[in-house]
Protein backbone atom coordinates (compact mmCIF):
# COMPACT_ATOMS: atom_id res chain seq x y z
CA UNK A 1 0.00 0.00 0.00
CA UNK A 2 1.32 3.59 -0.57
CA UNK A 3 2.40 5.72 1.86
CA UNK A 4 -0.02 9.06 2.57
CA UNK A 5 3.08 10.98 1.48
CA UNK A 6 3.83 9.36 -1.72
CA UNK A 7 -0.23 9.47 -2.66
CA UNK A 8 0.36 13.01 -2.06
CA UNK A 9 3.15 13.35 -3.82
CA UNK A 10 1.68 11.60 -7.04
CA UNK A 11 -1.10 14.15 -6.91
CA UNK A 12 0.96 17.09 -6.90
CA UNK A 13 3.00 15.88 -9.68
CA UNK A 14 0.17 14.67 -12.12
CA UNK A 15 0.03 11.14 -11.52
CA UNK A 16 -2.62 8.58 -11.39
CA UNK A 17 -5.19 11.40 -9.79
CA UNK A 18 -4.87 13.45 -12.83
CA UNK A 19 -7.99 13.88 -14.68
CA UNK A 20 -7.95 13.81 -18.33
CA UNK A 21 -7.80 16.57 -20.45
CA UNK A 22 -12.01 17.59 -21.83
CA UNK A 23 -12.25 17.13 -25.42
CA UNK A 24 -14.00 19.22 -27.17
CA UNK A 25 -15.76 16.62 -28.96
CA UNK A 26 -17.94 13.79 -27.67
CA UNK A 27 -17.64 10.11 -27.02
CA UNK A 28 -19.90 9.33 -30.09
CA UNK A 29 -18.21 11.57 -32.52
CA UNK A 30 -14.05 10.66 -31.34
CA UNK A 31 -15.27 6.79 -31.78
CA UNK A 32 -16.79 7.25 -34.93
CA UNK A 33 -13.99 8.83 -36.00
CA UNK A 34 -11.51 6.56 -34.65
CA UNK A 35 -13.49 3.02 -37.02
CA UNK A 36 -13.12 5.85 -39.94
CA UNK A 37 -9.41 6.15 -39.88
CA UNK A 38 -9.01 2.52 -38.94
CA UNK A 39 -11.00 1.65 -42.04
CA UNK A 40 -8.45 3.53 -44.43
CA UNK A 41 -6.32 2.12 -42.95
CA UNK A 42 -6.75 -1.35 -43.42
CA UNK A 43 -8.30 -1.03 -46.41
CA UNK A 44 -5.43 0.92 -47.78
CA UNK A 45 -3.20 -1.99 -46.80
CA UNK A 46 -5.35 -4.30 -48.43
CA UNK A 47 -5.58 -2.22 -51.42
CA UNK A 48 -1.47 -2.43 -51.25
CA UNK A 49 -1.75 -6.65 -51.49
CA UNK A 50 -3.84 -6.84 -53.73
CA UNK A 51 -1.31 -4.59 -55.87
CA UNK A 52 1.59 -6.82 -55.47
CA UNK A 53 -0.51 -9.67 -56.27
CA UNK A 54 -1.18 -8.21 -59.31
CA UNK A 55 -5.16 -7.95 -59.17
CA UNK A 56 -5.03 -3.77 -58.93
CA UNK A 57 -3.20 -2.30 -62.23
CA UNK A 58 -1.82 1.19 -62.97
CA UNK A 59 -0.83 3.99 -60.74
CA UNK A 60 -2.47 3.41 -56.85
CA UNK A 61 -1.75 6.17 -54.73
CA UNK A 62 -1.84 4.95 -50.92
CA UNK A 63 -3.25 7.30 -47.86
CA UNK A 64 -1.54 5.36 -45.25
CA UNK A 65 -0.74 7.81 -42.85
CA UNK A 66 -3.07 10.64 -43.80
CA UNK A 67 -6.28 9.49 -42.41
CA UNK A 68 -6.92 12.06 -39.54
CA UNK A 69 -7.42 14.65 -42.26
CA UNK A 70 -10.20 13.83 -44.65
CA UNK A 71 -11.92 12.28 -41.52
CA UNK A 72 -11.77 15.26 -39.68
CA UNK A 73 -12.89 17.56 -42.66
CA UNK A 74 -15.75 15.30 -43.08
CA UNK A 75 -17.13 15.57 -39.42
CA UNK A 76 -17.22 19.31 -40.11
CA UNK A 77 -19.40 19.26 -43.50
CA UNK A 78 -22.92 18.96 -43.85
CA UNK A 79 -25.37 16.91 -45.79
CA UNK A 80 -25.62 18.39 -49.65
CA UNK A 81 -21.42 19.33 -49.38
CA UNK A 82 -19.85 18.18 -52.05
CA UNK A 83 -16.19 16.69 -51.93
CA UNK A 84 -13.57 16.46 -54.92
CA UNK A 85 -9.89 15.49 -54.23
CA UNK A 86 -6.99 14.60 -56.52
CA UNK A 87 -5.48 10.87 -57.08
CA UNK A 88 -5.21 9.97 -53.64
CA UNK A 89 -8.77 9.40 -53.14
CA UNK A 90 -9.43 6.30 -51.78
CA UNK A 91 -9.85 7.42 -47.95
CA UNK A 92 -11.73 10.31 -49.77
CA UNK A 93 -14.13 7.81 -50.81
CA UNK A 94 -14.55 5.57 -47.72
CA UNK A 95 -14.58 8.97 -45.30
CA UNK A 96 -17.60 10.10 -47.74
CA UNK A 97 -19.63 6.79 -47.24
CA UNK A 98 -18.85 5.73 -50.08
CA UNK A 99 -18.53 1.14 -49.70
CA UNK A 100 -15.49 -0.33 -49.60
CA UNK A 101 -16.73 -3.52 -51.78
CA UNK A 102 -17.77 -0.91 -54.52
CA UNK A 103 -14.31 1.18 -54.02
CA UNK A 104 -12.08 -1.99 -54.37
CA UNK A 105 -14.43 -3.51 -56.99
CA UNK A 106 -13.11 -0.20 -59.09
CA UNK A 107 -9.63 -0.27 -58.33
CA UNK A 108 -9.42 -4.62 -59.78
CA UNK A 109 -11.33 -2.54 -62.53
CA UNK A 110 -14.74 -4.75 -61.96
CA UNK A 111 -18.30 -4.22 -62.57
CA UNK A 112 -19.42 -3.31 -59.31
CA UNK A 113 -16.55 -0.42 -58.90
CA UNK A 114 -18.27 3.10 -58.88
CA UNK A 115 -17.10 3.51 -62.16
CA UNK A 116 -18.28 0.35 -63.48
CA UNK A 117 -14.48 -1.31 -63.35
CA UNK A 118 -13.13 1.67 -65.99
CA UNK A 119 -11.93 4.47 -63.91
CA UNK A 120 -9.62 2.51 -61.44
CA UNK A 121 -8.20 4.10 -58.25
CA UNK A 122 -7.63 7.81 -59.55
CA UNK A 123 -11.22 8.10 -61.26
CA UNK A 124 -14.43 7.28 -59.09
CA UNK A 125 -17.56 8.99 -58.77
CA UNK A 126 -20.61 9.23 -56.49
CA UNK A 127 -23.31 11.41 -56.83
CA UNK A 128 -25.55 9.89 -53.76
CA UNK A 129 -22.13 10.92 -51.58
CA UNK A 130 -21.60 14.10 -53.24
CA UNK A 131 -18.03 12.88 -54.19
CA UNK A 132 -16.95 14.31 -57.47
CA UNK A 133 -13.66 12.36 -58.15
CA UNK A 134 -10.51 11.24 -58.18
CA UNK A 135 -8.76 13.18 -60.77
CA UNK A 136 -5.12 12.17 -62.12
CA UNK A 137 -4.40 15.72 -63.55
CA UNK A 138 -2.63 17.35 -60.93
CA UNK A 139 -4.56 20.54 -59.56
CA UNK A 140 -7.19 19.90 -62.11
CA UNK A 141 -9.71 19.25 -59.46
CA UNK A 142 -9.41 22.81 -57.91
CA UNK A 143 -10.83 25.38 -60.66
CA UNK A 144 -14.25 21.86 -60.93
CA UNK A 145 -14.17 22.63 -57.24
CA UNK A 146 -14.49 26.29 -57.60
CA UNK A 147 -17.51 25.52 -60.24
CA UNK A 148 -19.03 23.48 -57.50
CA UNK A 149 -19.28 25.98 -55.37
CA UNK A 150 -20.01 28.60 -57.90
CA UNK A 151 -23.06 26.23 -58.56
CA UNK A 152 -24.45 26.25 -54.51
CA UNK A 153 -24.15 30.30 -54.40
CA UNK A 154 -25.88 30.59 -57.83
CA UNK A 155 -28.57 27.99 -56.43
CA UNK A 156 -28.69 29.70 -52.80
CA UNK A 157 -28.92 26.05 -51.28
CA UNK A 158 -26.46 26.95 -48.45
CA UNK A 159 -24.03 24.09 -49.45
CA UNK A 160 -19.79 24.60 -49.52
CA UNK A 161 -17.50 22.26 -51.67
CA UNK A 162 -14.09 21.17 -49.97
CA UNK A 163 -11.42 21.06 -52.47
CA UNK A 164 -8.23 18.89 -51.81
CA UNK A 165 -5.25 19.32 -52.99
CA UNK A 166 -1.78 18.64 -52.37
CA UNK A 167 1.61 20.49 -51.68
CA UNK A 168 2.87 19.93 -55.07
CA UNK A 169 -0.06 20.74 -56.75
CA UNK A 170 -0.23 23.77 -54.96
CA UNK A 171 2.18 25.27 -57.31
CA UNK A 172 -0.02 24.90 -60.19
CA UNK A 173 -0.93 28.09 -62.18
CA UNK A 174 -4.74 27.05 -62.40
CA UNK A 175 -5.05 26.84 -59.01
CA UNK A 176 -4.54 30.73 -58.67
CA UNK A 177 -7.21 31.72 -60.90
CA UNK A 178 -9.13 29.21 -58.96
CA UNK A 179 -8.27 31.69 -55.74
CA UNK A 180 -8.65 34.62 -57.60
CA UNK A 181 -12.54 33.91 -59.12
CA UNK A 182 -13.22 32.05 -55.78
CA UNK A 183 -12.87 35.44 -53.45
CA UNK A 184 -14.05 37.58 -56.79
CA UNK A 185 -17.28 36.02 -55.80
CA UNK A 186 -17.02 34.90 -52.31
CA UNK A 187 -17.69 31.45 -53.31
CA UNK A 188 -18.38 28.28 -49.99
CA UNK A 189 -15.42 26.52 -50.65
CA UNK A 190 -13.02 25.45 -48.29
CA UNK A 191 -9.65 24.72 -50.13
CA UNK A 192 -7.80 21.96 -48.03
CA UNK A 193 -3.50 21.98 -48.64
CA UNK A 194 -2.58 18.26 -47.65
CA UNK A 195 1.02 18.83 -46.83
CA UNK A 196 2.37 15.26 -47.12
CA UNK A 197 5.71 17.25 -47.88
CA UNK A 198 7.09 15.33 -50.43
CA UNK A 199 4.54 15.84 -53.55
CA UNK A 200 5.44 13.29 -55.79
CA UNK A 201 9.31 12.73 -54.40
CA UNK A 202 11.11 16.47 -54.23
CA UNK A 203 10.37 18.24 -50.61
CA UNK A 204 8.32 20.93 -50.57
CA UNK A 205 11.21 22.85 -49.40
CA UNK A 206 13.22 22.12 -52.37
CA UNK A 207 10.30 22.96 -54.35
CA UNK A 208 8.87 26.48 -52.93
CA UNK A 209 9.62 29.52 -52.63
CA UNK A 210 7.42 29.86 -49.40
CA UNK A 211 6.75 27.00 -47.69
CA UNK A 212 3.91 28.14 -45.33
CA UNK A 213 1.09 26.89 -48.04
CA UNK A 214 -1.67 28.56 -45.75
CA UNK A 215 -0.67 32.05 -46.56
CA UNK A 216 -0.84 31.13 -50.87
CA UNK A 217 -4.47 32.76 -50.63
CA UNK A 218 -2.57 35.89 -49.21
CA UNK A 219 -2.52 38.18 -52.18
CA UNK A 220 -6.20 37.45 -53.39
CA UNK A 221 -7.08 38.13 -49.49
CA UNK A 222 -8.89 34.47 -48.73
CA UNK A 223 -7.57 33.88 -44.85
CA UNK A 224 -5.69 30.89 -43.89
CA UNK A 225 -4.47 28.51 -41.55
CA UNK A 226 -1.99 25.85 -40.47
CA UNK A 227 -3.31 22.89 -38.74
CA UNK A 228 -2.04 19.43 -37.09
CA UNK A 229 -2.71 17.16 -40.02
CA UNK A 230 -1.98 14.07 -37.91
CA UNK A 231 -4.98 14.84 -34.82
CA UNK A 232 -8.27 14.40 -35.81
CA UNK A 233 -9.64 16.38 -33.26
CA UNK A 234 -7.27 19.74 -34.39
CA UNK A 235 -8.33 19.03 -38.26
CA UNK A 236 -12.26 19.06 -37.06
CA UNK A 237 -12.53 21.99 -35.57
CA UNK A 238 -10.11 24.01 -38.19
CA UNK A 239 -12.60 22.22 -40.43
CA UNK A 240 -15.41 23.93 -38.81
CA UNK A 241 -14.19 27.17 -38.48
CA UNK A 242 -13.71 26.84 -41.87
CA UNK A 243 -17.22 25.92 -43.38
CA UNK A 244 -18.78 28.42 -41.16
CA UNK A 245 -16.90 31.37 -43.03
CA UNK A 246 -17.53 29.53 -46.24
CA UNK A 247 -21.22 29.27 -45.77
CA UNK A 248 -21.63 32.40 -43.94
CA UNK A 249 -21.22 34.35 -47.07
CA UNK A 250 -17.34 35.01 -46.78
CA UNK A 251 -16.08 33.48 -49.33
CA UNK A 252 -13.02 30.70 -49.65
CA UNK A 253 -10.67 29.31 -46.86
CA UNK A 254 -7.78 27.71 -47.03
CA UNK A 255 -6.53 24.94 -44.98
CA UNK A 256 -2.73 23.97 -44.71
CA UNK A 257 -2.89 20.59 -43.27
CA UNK A 258 0.70 19.24 -41.98
CA UNK A 259 0.26 15.62 -42.33
CA UNK A 260 2.97 12.70 -43.78
CA UNK A 261 2.44 10.12 -46.00
CA UNK A 262 4.07 6.67 -44.74
CA UNK A 263 4.30 4.63 -48.50
CA UNK A 264 5.88 6.42 -51.37
CA UNK A 265 4.07 8.34 -53.90
CA UNK A 266 2.69 5.52 -55.64
CA UNK A 267 3.51 1.56 -55.19
CA UNK A 268 6.02 2.42 -58.10
CA UNK A 269 7.86 4.71 -55.87
CA UNK A 270 10.69 3.28 -53.48
CA UNK A 271 10.73 6.81 -51.37
CA UNK A 272 14.45 6.96 -51.41
CA UNK A 273 14.26 10.56 -50.91
CA UNK A 274 13.28 10.30 -47.28
CA UNK A 275 15.52 8.53 -44.71
CA UNK A 276 13.92 5.42 -42.55
CA UNK A 277 14.49 7.21 -39.36
CA UNK A 278 12.23 10.21 -40.74
CA UNK A 279 9.36 8.01 -41.33
CA UNK A 280 9.75 5.78 -38.15
CA UNK A 281 9.64 9.42 -36.28
CA UNK A 282 5.84 9.55 -37.33
CA UNK A 283 4.84 6.24 -37.38
CA UNK A 284 5.89 5.84 -33.56
CA UNK A 285 5.17 9.15 -32.25
CA UNK A 286 2.87 11.24 -34.47
CA UNK A 287 0.59 8.37 -35.93
CA UNK A 288 -3.29 9.78 -36.16
CA UNK A 289 -4.72 6.25 -35.09
CA UNK A 290 -2.17 6.21 -32.34
CA UNK A 291 -3.16 9.78 -31.07
CA UNK A 292 -6.81 9.02 -31.24
CA UNK A 293 -6.57 5.87 -29.32
CA UNK A 294 -4.38 7.49 -26.97
CA UNK A 295 -7.10 9.85 -26.70
CA UNK A 296 -10.02 7.78 -26.54
CA UNK A 297 -8.60 5.59 -23.74
CA UNK A 298 -7.11 8.19 -21.59
CA UNK A 299 -10.79 9.91 -21.37
CA UNK A 300 -12.55 6.44 -20.25
CA UNK A 301 -14.43 5.86 -23.32
CA UNK A 302 -13.15 2.71 -24.09
CA UNK A 303 -10.41 0.10 -23.51
CA UNK A 304 -7.87 -1.48 -25.26
CA UNK A 305 -10.15 -4.93 -25.62
CA UNK A 306 -12.91 -3.13 -27.00
CA UNK A 307 -10.56 -1.29 -29.64
CA UNK A 308 -9.15 -4.59 -30.67
CA UNK A 309 -12.72 -5.33 -31.55
CA UNK A 310 -13.31 -2.78 -33.53
CA UNK A 311 -10.57 -3.49 -35.25
CA UNK A 312 -11.30 -6.94 -36.12
CA UNK A 313 -14.82 -5.99 -37.57
CA UNK A 314 -13.31 -3.41 -40.13
CA UNK A 315 -10.66 -6.20 -41.15
CA UNK A 316 -13.51 -8.16 -41.84
CA UNK A 317 -15.45 -5.94 -43.66
CA UNK A 318 -12.31 -4.94 -45.78
CA UNK A 319 -11.33 -8.98 -46.55
CA UNK A 320 -14.94 -8.59 -47.76
CA UNK A 321 -14.30 -5.90 -49.69
CA UNK A 322 -11.27 -7.54 -51.60
CA UNK A 323 -13.64 -11.04 -51.81
CA UNK A 324 -16.74 -8.79 -53.35
CA UNK A 325 -13.92 -7.63 -56.08
CA UNK A 326 -12.39 -10.78 -56.80
CA UNK A 327 -15.13 -12.42 -57.46
CA UNK A 328 -16.89 -9.38 -59.36
CA UNK A 329 -16.99 -9.50 -63.20
CA UNK A 330 -14.61 -7.66 -65.38
CA UNK A 331 -17.14 -4.87 -67.71
CA UNK A 332 -18.64 -6.60 -70.60
CA UNK A 333 -16.47 -5.02 -73.61
CA UNK A 334 -19.91 -3.39 -74.94
CA UNK A 335 -19.19 -0.42 -71.62
CA UNK A 336 -15.86 1.01 -73.47
CA UNK A 337 -18.91 3.12 -75.63
CA UNK A 338 -21.03 3.79 -72.66
CA UNK A 339 -20.46 7.25 -70.46
CA UNK A 340 -18.42 9.24 -73.39
CA UNK A 341 -21.36 10.98 -74.93
CA UNK A 342 -24.49 12.46 -72.80
CA UNK A 343 -27.83 13.12 -75.60
CA UNK A 344 -29.79 16.44 -74.14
Amino acid sequence: MASKSSSSSASRSGGASKKPAKLPVTKEQLLAWYQDMLLIRRFEEKSGQLYGMGLIAGFCHLYIGQEAVVVGVQGALEAGDQVITGYRDHGHMLAAGMTANGVMAELTGREGGYSRGKGGSMHMFSREKQFFGGHGIVGAQVPIGTGLAFANKYRGNGNICAAYFGDGAANQGQVYESFNMAKLWNLPVVYIIENNQYAMGTSVKRASSETELYKRGASFGIPGEPVDGMDVIAVYEAAKKAAAHARGGKGPFILEMKTYRYRGHSMSDPAKYRTRDEVNEFRDHKDPLDLARKKIIDAGWSDEEALKEMDKEVKRVVNESAEFAKTSPEPDPSELYTDVLVEV
